[in-house]
């Protein structure tokens, strides 16, 4: 294995840790949406492992579907959903979830095997990720307004990284990427992605903690009158 390939086995590793990690953070807060579809992340970065240490087709192939399902479907619908529990206070059932995991597995399908579809779908892709970002946008002033400034800084330099890698994906190419050991798409990518997880969770839980407080305080002011 080559120094370039080292890294990119390196760099997969470090997403799929941070992925699993975070996810399994939300999971035990019973946010099943954010969670899982951090695993679904951090199970593309595993089979990303596989093929950048091996070559083998099929972890490509596994690895290839979870990531059109995160960039079509898991980043921009379903964790924004999750995030919405505490920006809107928004709780779907066990049900729900599960369906919005199998809907979303049943569009990725089509995505990935429709030939009529291949000529849009950069620029779907695309689509979805800037409406994640304007939502991230709005979280961020949330957590402005809350004096999580921090927190704030933190995930607008995860909007800022995770949007350049989403418009560059399938439409710029790195000069010399196919050689340069660091200063290459995949490095990027996975590097960014794998910084985005702890920067939502952080954001996610300083609006949780501010949500908290103010449940305190409108409880005591409901016994003080």
């Amino acid at each position: 294995m080559d120094l370039r390939s080292l890294i990119l086995v390196l760099s997969s590793a470090v997403l799929a840790l941070s992925s699993f990690v975070f996810g399994w953070k939300f999971v035990k807060k019973r946010n099943y949406l954010l969670g899982i579809e951090m695993w679904v992340v951090g199970t593309s970065a595993t089979n990303a492992i596989f093929f950048f240490a091996t070559g083998n087709e099929i972890s490509y192939a596994i690895a290839h579907f979870f990531d059109s399902f995160s960039r079509g479907f898991g980043m921009p619908v379903i964790a924004v959903a999750g995030m919405m529990a505490i920006t809107h206070g928004y709780k779907p059932s066990i049900r729900q979830d599960v369906m919005a995991f199998v809907l979303s597995s049943a569009a990725t399908f089509v995505l990935i095997g429709a030939h009529f579809i291949q000529g849009v779908l950069p620029y779907y892709y695309v689509v979805m990720w800037t409406l994640l970002s304007i939502y991230l946008a709005y979280v961020i002033k949330r957590l402005l307004g809350i004096g999580a400034v921090l927190q704030a800084v933190v995930l607008l330099l995860a909007l800022v990284t995770s949007q350049a890698i989403a418009c560059i994906y399938d439409f710029y190419k790195i000069p010399g990427e196919e050689t340069n050991v660091f200063f290459n798409f995949f490095t990027l990518a996975l590097c960014s992605w794998a910084y985005f997880s702890p920067a939502v969770y952080y954001a996610y839980c300083a609006l949780e903690r501010a949500r908290g407080e103010d449940l305190a305080l409108n409880r005591v002011a409901r016994y003080s009158h």
